[in-house]
C-alpha cells in the first residue's frame, strides 16, 4: 500500500513538471477560445494563382513547440481515439470532462492529435483553440494533478 502511494506521488510530480511550462498559455487560451487564431499570408508577391499558407499567433506556436517537446506526446494517438470511440469534438469534450487520473492517456492522446497532427494538417492547431480542446485538456490535467497532489499531502 505504501509503495502504491509513493508511486502515485512520484507520477503526479512528473506530470506536474511536464505540465507547468504549458500552463503559462492558459490565460491566452481563455481569451482566444472560440476564435480563429490564424490568418492566410497576404504578403507581397502572392498572386491569385499562388497557394496561401496560414500564419499563426505566436502564443499558439509557442504552446505547440513546448507541448511537442513534453512527455505528453503520444504518436499512437489514433489508437486512443479508436479504442475509446472518439469521433467528434463533442466526444472529445465529454472524455476530457470525465477524465480521471486513470484516463491520463486519453488526455495525452487528445492533446497529441492536435499538436502532432497540426504539423501535417494545418487547420488542427487553430481548430483546437476554436473548439477549446487545448484549454479543456490543460485545465483537466491541472485539476487532476492539483487534486492528487493535495490527496498525497493529506496522507
Amino acid at each position: 500500500m505504501e509503495r502504491d502511494l509513493e508511486y502515485r506521488q512520484q507520477m503526479i510530480e512528473e506530470y506536474r513538471r511536464a505540465l507547468d511550462p504549458l500552463l503559462k498559455y492558459l490565460p491566452w487560451m481563455e481569451r482566444n477560445g472560440g476564435k480563429n487564431v490564424s490568418r492566410s499570408y497576404q504578403g507581397q508577391g502572392i498572386g491569385k494563382n499562388s497557394i496561401s499558407f496560414p500564419v499563426y499567433d505566436s502564443n499558439l506556436l509557442g504552446f505547440v513547440k513546448e507541448a511537442s517537446a513534453s512527455a505528453f506526446m503520444d504518436r499512437n494517438y489514433s489508437y486512443i481515439y479508436s479504442r475509446n470511440r472518439i469521433k467528434t469534438h463533442e466526444d472529445e469534450r465529454r472524455r476530457i470532462a470525465a477524465a480521471e487520473l486513470k484516463d491520463w492517456d486519453i488526455l495525452k492522446g487528445i492533446l497529441s492529435r492536435y499538436v502532432l497532427g497540426g504539423r501535417t494538417k494545418a487547420t488542427l492547431w487553430n481548430e483546437a483553440v476554436e473548439e477549446d480542446i487545448f484549454l479543456m485538456v490543460l485545465k483537466q490535467m491541472r485539476k487532476l494533478v492539483d487534486y492528487w497532489d493535495r490527496a498525497g499531502a493529506r496522507r
